[in-house]
């Protein structure tokens, strides 16, 4: 018996490992522009919160916006042109994924990341298992707020009691609050099951096919 109809997943942290490409397109813009460059560590602890609060992050909050703009433009064409190179699923997560899809899940991603990075790499690490793809763009409020899980979860035809979420972080644990779903914290992401357990996470994951075992009753 299956617990949801629809299960709708976070992408960085918890479907790819991109750590290493958002800290170098985030240190090409950082160099270009004159400012220090940041460690891998600084990276992790300030993503989370689409790029616009990551390149905020590692500049620093007090800087003027213009300084801020020209950094987030060069993170953006970089980025664009480089977000493949060193990213790709965590172990397990493909073969979960293609599990969930044949035991008939329908599959979703919402994501704070760029949308042009979410709409490139999904497909690309992927292919068409997902059914809805929602990344940050103009228009609709990200992560914590709950618009992106309702647009997937309209897109998807399910309702509240019918989806879950999986992320790896605090912010998707608010944003599934906020949606008003269950949330599944996955403990192989940026920030750690030790933090996640202090975030009271009901659900926490340490390998994938842990998800599939639980959304299966």
């Amino acid at each position: 018996m299956k617990r949801y109809k629809a299960i709708i997943f976070d992408l960085d942290g918890t479907l790819l490992d991109t750590l290493t490409d958002l800290a170098e397109g985030t240190n090409y813009a950082l160099r270009k522009n004159g400012f220090p460059e940041r460690s891998v560590e600084d990276i992790r602890r300030f993503v989370g919160n689409g790029a616009r609060k990551l390149i905020e992050r590692a500049v620093s909050p007090d800087r003027e916006e213009w300084a801020l703009e020209r950094v987030r433009e060069d993170f953006n064409i970089f980025y664009k042109e480089h977000c493949k190179d060193n990213t790709g699923p965590y172990p397990g997560i493909m073969k979960m994924l293609e599990e969930l899809a044949k035991e008939g899940f329908l599959l979703g991603v919402v994501s704070n990341k760029p949308d042009f990075a979410v709409q490139e790499l999904v497909p690309e690490y992927f292919g068409s298992l997902f059914s809805s793809v929602s990344g940050e763009r103009e228009g609709i409020a990200k992560k914590p707020a709950p618009d992106l899980i309702w647009e997937a979860m309209k897109n998807l035809h399910v309702e509240r009691e019918e989806a879950v979420y999986v992320g790896d972080s605090e912010v998707d644990l608010q944003a599934a609050a906020n949606a008003g779903i269950s949330c599944i914290s996955v403990a192989w992401g940026f920030k750690g099951r030790k933090f996640l357990e202090e975030q009271k996470a009901e659900v926490i994951v340490d390998e994938p096919f842990e998800i599939l075992r639980y959304v299966i009753q």
